[in-house]
């Protein structure tokens, strides 16, 4: 365990993967949600999500939060996971969107970049998780 990203977890991390978000801020049990995410350069990892999700409404209560990503199936054993507290950022929302957009999705479909172009258009929070304990598995 460490509190820093490694040169190979950035590496990891920076591929289209899935990761599962856990926030805190509630009595029930953690219920993890997939999500899109970015791993910075200055180590802390982002994501997007809409002013009125049920995570930033937990966050302003409780910031902790976590991410877990994995190696998809046909891949060797290997996953990281970042903790720490977490910030709602007003700005860069929307430019995040679009880096993780062309990221997961082939934008050359007319049918994602309509899906893209309404997500835009609405208003979004970036989340940024600032990391306090960083694991790490690999097989």
């Amino acid at each position: 365990m460490s509190d820093a990203l490694t040169a190979d977890d950035l590496e990891f991390l920076r591929r289209p993967l899935h990761g599962f978000l856990t926030v805190a801020g509630t009595a029930q049990p953690p219920q993890p949600r997939p999500v899109w995410f970015e791993a910075t350069d200055d180590g802390t990892i982002q994501l997007f999500t809409e002013p009125d999700s049920l995570k930033v409404r937990r966050l302003r209560r409780d910031p902790r939060a976590s991410l877990v990503v994995a190696a998809p199936v046909g891949e060797r054993e290997r996953w990281v996971s970042v903790a720490g507290p977490a910030t709602v950022e007003a700005g860069g929302a929307h430019e995040l969107c679009s880096r993780l957009a062309a990221r997961y999705w082939d934008l050359g479909d007319p049918v994602r970049a309509r899906d893209l172009a309404e997500i835009l258009a609405g208003e979004l929070l970036r989340i940024v998780i600032h990391p306090e304990a960083v694991r790490r598995y690999a097989y």
